[in-house]
């Protein structure tokens, strides 16, 4: 599969290279074609993998995964355009957070509405799904980094492009019954509010290497 990554951050390199090393076309998106994080990424990861600006990424794949910061991800995905974006699923694992204030950041959106909201308000014709955004990036793509079981969750509102993300998360090591699907795209409310308690948990424990585990009752 043709896999477009938006951003060149950790989350973003972590998702790429994990992808391409599954046997995917993975082409990495910035604001240049020559951004440097992007082209040494590409060059040391090596195969299918490519970079080239937003919008060159967001031609290329069929599936396109949003892995730009909260606050400049509609910028980018607006650098991307409507036109090589529309009718795609993006997995959107951003969160808004906003450090402008320092740390711990807060988020710039929240209760009532999401970051993964505000892109499909923006972008209707995309299938976006709000994914992996619970965790550390080397959990997301390798959840047996972790020594029990645990959860991922799924928000959006088209029920094909969920199945597409749960493929994806298949290829990851995510077992079935560890990707719990929340429902339409306003969950996402909730799996981004997450993230300021992550934050201090990450704090507390001196690692990022944790993870949600629901657990429930048996019903009798």
């Amino acid at each position: 599969m043709k896999i477009a990554i938006l951003g060149t951050g950790d989350v973003g390199q972590m998702i790429g290279t994990r992808l391409a090393g599954l046997g995917h076309e993975v082409k990495m998106g910035s604001r240049t074609a020559t951004n440097e994080k992007a082209v040494a990424w590409a060059k040391k990861t090596g195969g299918a993998a490519s970079a080239g600006t937003f919008a060159d990424a967001a031609s290329f794949g069929e599936v396109v995964f949003n892995c730009v910061s909260g606050v400049g991800s509609l910028a980018a995905l607006q650098a991307a355009t409507e036109a090589h974006l529309g009718g795609k699923v993006l997995i959107d694992v951003s969160n808004p957070l906003d450090f402008s204030k320092g740390f711990p950041p807060s988020l710039s959106i929240s209760n009532t509405d999401s970051l993964a909201e505000t892109l499909q308000r923006a972008f209707p014709k995309v299938k976006v799904v709000k994914a992996l955004n619970t965790m550390s990036n080397p959990v997301m793509v390798n959840p047996r980094l972790l020594p029990d079981t645990h959860h991922t969750f799924l928000a959006g509102n088209d029920a094909g492009a969920k199945e597409v993300v749960r493929g994806i998360l298949a290829q990851f090591g995510w077992r079935p019954d560890e990707v719990i699907d929340l429902g339409d795209l306003t969950a996402a409310r909730g799996t981004e509010q997450w993230l300021p308690l992550w934050v201090r948990l990450f704090g507390a424990m001196k690692t990022p290497m944790f993870n949600l585990k629901i657990v429930k009752a048996t019903v009798s």
